[in-house]
């Protein structure tokens, strides 16, 4: 029976083409260090945390120095092309080192540095309390979808528009309603076997799911929406470096 503890997976093999830099993003500094540090030292910090597996690029130049400041040290992997290879070959690493496939495993982005310890923690004791050995059978969603674990996200509250071309400009095509409507962030909780046997026949399969919750909802499991926070941002382009600056400023002046 898996206790309440967990391991991360953070796939970090990306090179980041969007932003335009050089330098791959999980490793640009803002406010002192390296997003990658940061993305890792709520977890690392964390009692819960068993330790973490880091997916890492072919003849990753960065990671060394990265590796001196951690707070302990972590399982390192080669990833993979996909974020799906990565997160994969990671979860076949802690199999390997012995870890039962019936304990949890989060999985979070190298670029979302400013993930909060409460958001860790909702997101666990929420898993945790609708897991079977908290009551004593699988709980069932809508349409008896099985829960198997859970995401942070956030609800939409902006209007949603579909575009569509229009004279080489693109144009709102209508509205769409946003009931029912999050977007996903990370981390995501999965058990080690489930996920992985998710994320295999993907594979198999040739499909390619753009997050875990993805590969889970094909195998027909469902996961909980839990609510995170708006500064739970994936650095994708040069305003959000300038957004989480402001957060990561703070954190750092905040006493340990």
């Amino acid at each position: 029976m898996a206790s309440n503890r967990y391991w991360l997976v953070l796939p970090a093999a990306g090179v980041g083409k969007r932003l335009g830099s050089s330098t791959p993003k999980q490793y640009l500094r803002v406010a002192g260090h390296s997003l990658i540090e940061w993305a890792l030292r709520p977890f690392l910090e964390d009692r819960a945390c068993e330790n973490a597996v880091v997916a890492l690029a072919t003849a990753d130049a960065n990671w060394a120095g990265v590796r001196s400041q951690l707070s302990r040290a972590v399982y390192e992997v080669p990833g993979g092309a996909e974020r799906r290879d990565s997160v994969l070959a990671a979860l076949r690493h802690l199999k390997e080192i012995g870890v039962a496939d019936e304990e949890w495993v989060l999985v979070h982005d190298a670029a979302r540095p400013c993930v909060s310890r409460a958001e860790i923690t909702a997101l666990c004791q929420a898993v945790w309390q609708v897991s079977p050995e908290s009551h004593g059978s699988d709980r069932q969603g809508p349409e008896s979808q099985r829960i198997e674990g859970g995401i942070l996200a956030l609800p939409l509250t902006d209007t949603v528009k579909r575009g569509a071309l229009e004279h080489g400009q693109v144009a709102s095509r209508d509205t769409l309603s946003r009931e029912g409507l999050w977007r996903a962030l990370t981390p995501q909780m999965f058990r080690l076997g489930a996920l992985r046997e998710a994320l295999e026949a993907t594979a198999r399969e040739g499909r390619v799911p753009t997050d875990e919750a993805q590969a889970m909802e094909w195998q027909g499991a469902g996961a909980l929406l839990v609510a995170g926070e708006a500064t739970n941002i994936k650095v994708t382009t040069q305003s959000d470096l300038t957004l989480i600056e402001g957060v990561l400023s703070h954190r750092a002046r905040e006493p340990r």
